[in-house]
């Protein structure tokens, strides 16, 4: 089963997947954790680009086409393989982000950003995708203060440095794109405690499964 997790910035979608990753295990089931940008040897690198602050020039074709380098990568390299194996593939964004950061976001077509996904991702879409929700003015001010604690204020803060606006765009694309795709896309509200936030995915992932039977 491959499933994915989206949304903006800070709606804590490490600890769920964490959560979700042991809910898989206690079934006795393998799980492969992974996200993007990022997931390969190459997306490693194509993430310093992506995410660093000194990067805010990027254009929004190169970025674009930056993600999709990188997700094509993932795909034939590191998910297609672990699923083969038989694993529970977890991956912290996914194609939908592209949609929604690029299109929503940046002003591209939506459509377009569709079909060039179709390329990058070879035909490999989500069993399902949990899009967590949360006001952005809360989830930016949550995802600062991690990169601070972190030390990663500048090399993955470039999208945290946007204005509030853009991240208010981000939000109403992802729950405009969910409606679109009400077979795959299930919107969880993530300013709810953390177990109750899990509650709700584990639903989501057992209705996943039960209509894959």
């Amino acid at each position: 089963m491959f499933i994915t997790f989206e949304g903006i910035e800070g709606t804590g979608k490490t600890t769920q997947i964490a959560k979700v990753r042991d809910y898989f295990e206690a079934q006795g089931r393998e799980v492969f954790l992974t996200l993007e940008p990022g997931g390969s040897r190459v997306g490693r690198d194509l993430r310093k680009m992506l995410l660093h602050v000194d990067n805010k020039d990027l254009t929004p074709i190169t970025e674009l086409f930056l993600y999709l380098a990188d997700r094509a990568q993932h795909v034939a390299q590191v998910i297609r393989p672990e699923l083969e194996a038989g694993k529970v593939v977890l991956c912290d964004r996914f194609a939908d982000s592209t949609v929604v950061y690029q299109g929503y976001g940046r002003g591209l077509e939506t459509k377009v950003l569709h079909q060039l996904n179709e390329v990058a991702v070879d035909g490999l879409w989500p069993d399902l995708t949990v899009v967590l929700d949360i006001d952005p003015e809360i989830g930016l001010k949550r995802a600062t203060l991690r990169n601070l604690e972190e030390g990663k204020a500048k090399e993955e803060g470039r999208f945290e440095a946007e204005h509030l606006t853009f991240h208010k765009r981000i939000r109403e694309g992802y729950l405009t794109w969910a409606a679109l795709h009400r077979d795959r896309i299930r919107v969880v509200n993530a300013s709810a405690s953390q177990d109750e936030v899990f509650d709700r995915i584990r639903d989501a992932i057992e209705s996943a499964l039960t209509e894959k039977k």
